[in-house]
């Protein structure tokens, strides 16, 4: 994946893809949202309601994986718990 992620910072450019289901009878979802691209990019492509929880500690389960090589980078995030914004289902694609 690191290797698509070189040869979009060739274009400027980031992909990424998200789901999210709300857990049934609470406030809470369940979200898996990944980005790979140009660095700078990578965090504006995820879905807005897990952006600031990348690294985050806040949540039932926050999951980060993040990797940097050079100018690309890929990030993995799994947020389980209350997030801000998120709709009851969600399919996020996004190209920046």
């Amino acid at each position: 994946m690191l290797t698509i992620g070189l040869l979009l910072t060739l274009f400027n450019t980031s992909l990424g893809v998200g789901a999210s289901v709300r857990v049934p009878f609470t406030g809470s979802n369940i979200t898996l949202a990944g980005a790979v691209g140009k660095k700078e990019k990578v965090a504006a492509s995820l879905p807005g309601y897990v952006q600031d929880k990348v690294g985050s500690n806040q949540n039932f389960i926050d999951q980060t994986s993040t990797l940097t090589i050079w100018v690309a980078e890929g990030i993995v995030v799994l947020v389980v718990g209350h997030q801000e914004g998120a709709p009851a289902i969600d399919l996020h694609l996004e190209a920046r």
